[in-house]
């Protein structure tokens, strides 16, 4: 079995699916291993410290593509400017493709999976039980986007974080508010805390309360119990009077704030709006709005994909892809993810597929011509019959 690493070629991205230590790792246990020229050089990792790991470098990506068994990447396939083809061409039939597919959201990619006979698996698929915590990229790449958006909150509102005490008087500290307390969200908070904030946390789950208070933030999410979590252990979209509760609290929060952090999001779904343009209207002058949802359609109302606006005298921002602005530390987590997923499908150097395994049934998205992900399938079936 060959696996092949190809060059990312979507805009900005700076991860590799593999990094040296992964594919030293794979080429002791028998696996052949091909890396496309430059693949990691965004990273940090240049052609040698692959071949000195045991990988072949591959000229370009169609020979990667053409030699290639199994082709492991960050982002979902996309058209090639430089070859005029779709990645997704260029894979042989019978293939195996890992990656951040996005199935919800790429149906026509879907499709041409499908059609093409691949065998398909979605890193952003992955059920959030305990033994595939390892495996869990989107965890992984939540950590980092939660740091990152700290710091540029920090580097963009016109006050210290920390409380300040200094011959010319005390500064209180800046107030902080997160909406969303998943992996981002206590990210957010614990790096936001080490800076010195005062932090209040806000989600749908008051089952979260407990970890937000255990990084030192204050809890203000809704008290009732309701269903917020699907079988996977991702958000839910919740009904909407629900959705009307909610922003009439985080707008409380939100009007005494220097910094919120947005993180809210629903697979497959536009982002929830949890601050509207009235909400941003009624905050400080010079307050700072990072919204880590922007890539969804964002969690604030005036947030503009990939751009910082000042709207109301609020500087709102929307970065996308922000675990690629640091991209040796995303990729070695990435490809600890991805190598560890591999190592679960592969018995005695051969795919060995178990559909009802937990793990593999919640990210294989197409196997044998047809799509297995049965979330991919309802959502076809609906544009379908539109």
């Amino acid at each position: 079995m060959k696996v092949g690493v190809p060059r990312e070629i979507a805009a900005g991205e700076r991860r590799v699916a593999l990094v040296p230590d992964a594919v030293a790792r794979l080429a002791a246990a028998g696996t052949e291993v091909v890396v496309e020229t430059g693949a990691g050089e965004e990273a940090t990792y240049d052609d040698d410290s692959y071949t000195q790991a045991g990988a072949a470098i591959a000229p370009d990506a169609a020979s990667l593509y053409g030699e290639s068994d199994v082709v492991l990447k960050v982002q979902a396939p996309a058209m090639s400017p430089t070859l005029g083809k779709h990645e997704a061409e260029l894979l042989n039939k019978g293939a195996v493709l890992i990656a951040l597919l996005q199935p919800l959201t790429n149906l026509d990619l879907v499709r041409t999976l499908s059609e093409r006979g691949v065998t398909s698996f979605s890193m952003d698929t992955i059920p959030r039980i305990a033994r595939a915590q390892s495996m869990d990229a989107l965890s992984s790449m939540s950590s980092l986007a939660g740091y990152k958006a700290v710091l540029m909150a920090s580097n963009s509102l016109a006050k210290y974080f920390p409380m300040m005490i200094t011959a010319a008087g005390t500064y209180a500290p800046a107030k902080g508010l997160v909406l969303g307390a998943g992996v981002a969200g206590l990210q957010a908070i614990a790096t936001a805390r080490r800076l010195g904030a005062v932090l209040q946390a806000f989600d749908v789950r008051p089952v979260v309360k407990e970890q937000v208070e255990s990084l030192g933030a204050t809890f203000v999410g809704l008290t009732e119990e309701m269903h917020t979590e699907d079988a996977g252990g991702y958000a839910t979209e919740l009904a909407e009077e629900t959705q009307r509760k909610e922003r009439e609290l985080i707008h409380t929060y939100a009007k005494d704030a220097d910094f919120v952090i947005c993180t809210a999001l629903i697979p497959g779904r536009p982002a929830p709006l949890l601050i509207t343009e009235d909400m941003v209207k009624d905050m400080r002058r010079g307050s700072v709005i990072v919204d880590l949802a922007a890539e969804a359609g964002g969690n604030c109302e005036v947030t503009e994909p990939g751009s910082e606006v000042v709207k109301h005298g609020v500087i709102v921002q929307g970065p996308l892809n922000l675990p690629s602005t640091m991209p040796l530390h995303a990729s070695q987590m990435y490809s600890r993810n991805i190598s560890t997923l591999f190592a679960h499908l592969v018995k005695d150097g051969e795919l060995a597929l178990d559909l009802n395994d937990a793990i593999i049934q919640g990210c294989c998205i197409t196997h044998d011509g047809s799509v297995v992900y049965e979330p991919a399938q309802a959502r076809l079936a609906e544009s379908g019959n539109r």
